[in-house]
């Protein structure tokens, strides 16, 4: 529309030119090259105003544009003034809730801290009425004529056999649950108060005594932790370590996890354990981490701690530990595990936003569900090579042993066999694809020394050679002093543990 406007503006000039030189030829007699000459003139002077004009028209209209973008800032402006205004107000009503909220919530979290004592309260009740019903029954049997099975010379046993496993904590709810039967006869409860005749540390004690010595080894730190290696297939190269507890009698003879934890579960001590444990193994992964970040640590936790009312504790203590929360791995039983309710999947939750990740151990069957266990955080899962190679007899699955691997892979865990004691094993084992191994063909269990676990003069001086941790390869190197701040935090959840325990 413009250049049809500016054709016609040239157009009307050049006849405007031509008109005016015509005339001037016609009437007043110019020649043809002066007519010419003054309508070439004109046109100029037609063309140059009318360039002028066109110049001024267009500047008028780009200062009236430029009043108009210049108002429209302002509002623009004015608007997100206003829009500030209305943010700010937005976030001290936001804060106000929050704060009503919290206040709101306070009193509900201490009914439940006080709920959570009042249950301690009742399992230590049920506990202790369970050992005043076994030295009830040890009088009444002491009474009582010898029954004719005791003549023939086999000692009966002290309590249910526990699943095998090396070190992992079952949930405290079979404790409970056995505390919890008063109605039993004296001669069904009098084997609860017997000791295994296989510990020798525990021979001549009852069960009251046992738990009472149990206590008093975990308050003196008489729990010692041994470490044994987890290795890659077939390279067996040491990947992972397993922490195992190991309990050291007063007459010096050492006690494996597998005698103590059933009387620790009844006293209502595995909580307590479990914080000694993660403490000494959070020390452990610092001082790997410090010479080789690749290897981390299993260290086992029981079902119980999860819903302990010092967990709170435990908790505050892993976030002030997450930036070793790649190398350290929470262990729970295949038991454990499906004994959860809604109150240990939220600390499981809670400990795997903080990024620590878990693995399960002791399986009796190989039926799972590898979709829900990546869920929870799981990335591990543990199994007897026997299982796996179906020689222990265990309940058939939906799935064949050789592809439990492939299958548990599909959701980004890795299994680990354990209990590997020979070589013929191994090469099964690798038909079955399995990456990590675990036993005593490639290492038993080695203690940690306990300067090892304290910082030294030695490491304070950075002298590596007063540093090593007995049972670690010489591939790990020596072990490098503790991150001391650490140290502080370590004490107050010693000491918060002790007092709610």
């Amino acid at each position: 529309m413009v250049r049809i406007s500016a054709i016609f503006v040239a157009l009307c000039m050049v006849l405007i030119a031509a008109s005016l030189g015509i005339v001037l030829y016609l009437r007043f007699g110019f020649t043809g090259i002066e007519s010419g000459v003054v309508a070439l003139g004109v046109l100029t002077a037609l063309a140059v105003y009318n360039t002028i004009a066109a110049r001024l028209r267009d500047r008028a209209e780009a200062s009236a544009q430029l009043s108009t973008l210049s108002r429209s800032s302002g509002d623009l402006a004015r608007q997100l003034a206003e829009f500030g205004l209305r943010l700010n107000a937005m976030d001290d009503k936001v804060e106000q809730v929050l704060e009503r909220s919290l206040a709101a919530a306070q009193p509900l979290a201490a009914e439940l801290e006080e709920l959570s004592t009042l249950v301690k309260q009742l399992a230590d009740s049920v506990a202790a009425h369970e050992v005043m019903l076994g030295a009830a029954a040890d009088r009444s049997r002491a009474a009582a004529p010898p029954a004719p099975a005791a003549a023939s010379g086999q000692p009966e046993p002290a309590l249910a056999p526990s699943a095998p496993g090396p070190t992992h904590a079952r949930s405290s709810a079979a404790a409970v649950a056995a505390a919890a039967i008063p109605s039993a006869p004296p001669a069904a409860a009098a084997p609860a108060a017997r000791v295994e005749s296989r510990v020798p540390a525990f021979s001549g004690l009852n069960r009251d005594a046992i738990i009472a010595l149990i206590r008093k080894a975990i308050d003196a730190g008489k729990i010692d932790l041994y470490l044994q290696p987890i290795v890659m297939l077939p390279q067996r190269k040491v990947r992972f370590y397993e922490a195992l507890s190991r309990l050291k009698a007063e007459n010096g003879d050492v006690v494996a996890a597998a005698d103590f934890l059933k009387y620790a579960e009844a006293g209502a001590l595995m909580p307590k354990l479990d914080h000694l444990s993660v403490l000494r193994c959070v020390q452990v992964v610092r001082r790997l981490q410090l010479k080789n970040r690749d290897i981390g640590l299993f260290c086992n936790v029981s079902g119980s701690t999860l819903t302990d009312s010092g967990f709170a504790n435990l908790l505050e203590f892993m976030e002030a530990n997450r930036a070793i929360a790649g190398s350290l791995v929470l262990e729970f039983s295949q038991s454990a595990v499906r004994a959860m309710g809604p109150i240990e999947y939220e600390s499981l939750a809670a400990l795997a936003e903080r990024g620590f990740r878990f693995s399960m151990d002791n399986l009796a069957d190989l039926r799972v569900e590898p979709r829900e266990l990546t869920e929870r955080g799981f990335r591990f899962i543990k199994a007897p090579a026997a299982l796996l190679l179906n020689r222990a007899g265990a309940a058939s699955s939906d799935i064949h042993p050789a592809d439990f691997s492939d299958l548990l892979g599909r959701f980004g865990i890795d299994l680990v066999a354990d209990r590997i004691e020979n070589e013929n094993v191994v090469v099964d084992l690798l038909d079955y694809d399995v990456r990590f191994g675990q036993g005593y063909l490639f290492s038993p269990p080695r203690p940690v020394r306990a300067e090892a676990l304290q910082m030294s003069n030695g490491e304070a001086a950075g002298d590596p050679g007063k540093s090593e941790i007995a049972g670690l390869p010489k591939d790990a190197g020596p072990i490098a002093p503790a991150v001391t701040e650490a140290r502080g935090t370590l004490a107050q959840l010693a000491r918060a543990s002790s007092a709610r325990n």
